[in-house]
């Protein structure tokens, strides 16, 4: 494909598929918000709703056989957003903050999927044992995510372990009031939604193929065209959803966004497709870039961890793990 048609055709997807990932991302949180949904599960679907780009771009990377490409879409996203969601969310609004419970449940999960997909692309967990080690995360605590507040305290777990499961999954229950009283054509509004989901993927397809095209005829590997363009690009809804919930002062849907956008990538775009394709990484570059991803994960973490959040200092460091992520890809 011609510089000409690629560069035009590149920049159109794009625009097609931020727009509609963005459109679907609101149409999904005022769902949330008319049925009362508590605010975790809010941010669960938010995330689910903004990861679309980066899961079709990877999926359809895959199919073109750019593996390469595919697992850098991933992991590229999953690094740029720490820094945007959380580190630049905190440069912005001062402090992200959640509470402990919600903190413990969430980044529990999210370091654990992490820690499963990062092994399985190192090749000491196949395809299988990855995907039955994942599910016996995901399943409990999806559970509880969807079960609510009445669930928790049916399972009736030892004292400690069920004051930090119900405090998690009741925090930002005061979002749980229906707004009744405002006009919401469900129907009308789901309709919508799969429209967006069509022109996401149709975006992705043309802006993974614009961008293989591009970086083949410029001598760009497929892996740096998927860490250092399509990863960070495709993450953009991520990303600005992620700072308007830093700037409200939504901490728990935040925090849930952006490790659950994560935990969907890994999922979605390398553990699943791993069931049928070899996905283990080889070259010190990928080692690297995977250390580094979980080094964020836990710094991220960590810092959420202290009694104040993460302050603007806070939000530098994660900001600076991501140029350091970024740095590694020309050594």
């Amino acid at each position: 494909m011609a510089p000409a048609i690629a560069l035009p055709l590149f920049l159109v997807s794009l625009v097609v598929t931020l727009g509609a990932a963005a459109t679907f991302a609101r149409r999904l949180d005022r769902l949330g918000a008319r049925f009362g949904m508590p605010e975790v599960l809010i941010g669960v679907l938010t995330a689910l709703a903004a990861d679309g780009p980066e899961v079709s771009s990877a999926l359809v990377a895959l199919f073109k056989g750019a593996h390469e490409a595919s697992v850098g879409v991933i992991v590229g996203s999953n690094a740029f957003n720490l820094a945007a969601m959380v580190g630049l969310s905190a440069l912005l609004a001062g402090r992200v903050r959640v509470r402990r419970g919600t903190l413990i449940v969430e980044g529990g999960v999210g370091l654990a999927v992490t820690a499963i997909v990062t092994a399985l692309l190192l090749g000491a967990l196949s395809g299988v044992l990855a995907v039955a080690l994942l599910a016996g995360v995901l399943v409990p605590y999806l559970a509880l995510v969807i079960g609510g507040p009445r669930l928790a305290t049916r399972l009736r777990l030892p004292g400690v372990l069920d004051r930090v499961i119900a405090g998690a999954v009741e925090e930002g229950e005061h979002r749980a009031a229906p707004h009744s009283g405002v006009h919401f054509a469900t129907q009308r509004q789901i309709a919508l939604m799969a429209l967006d989901l069509l022109l996401i993927v149709l975006g992705s397809v043309g802006m993974v193929q614009a961008a293989l095209s591009l970086g083949d005829r410029w001598g760009i590997r497929p892996a740096l065209v998927g860490v250092l363009v399509l990863g960070p690009l495709t993450s953009l809804p991520n990303a600005l959803t992620g700072v308007r919930l830093g700037l409200a002062e939504r901490g728990a849907a935040l925090v849930t966004e952006v490790l659950n956008s994560n935990t969907i990538n890994l999922v979605a775009g390398v553990a699943v497709p791993a069931l049928f394709v070899t996905f283990t990484v080889h070259s010190t570059t990928d080692k690297l870039d995977l250390a580094v991803l979980v080094g964020a994960t836990m710094a991220t973490l960590a810092l959420l961890a202290r009694r104040d959040g993460v302050r603007r200092l806070g939000g530098a460091i994660l900001v600076s793990l991501y140029v350091l992520f970024v740095a590694l890809q020309f050594t």
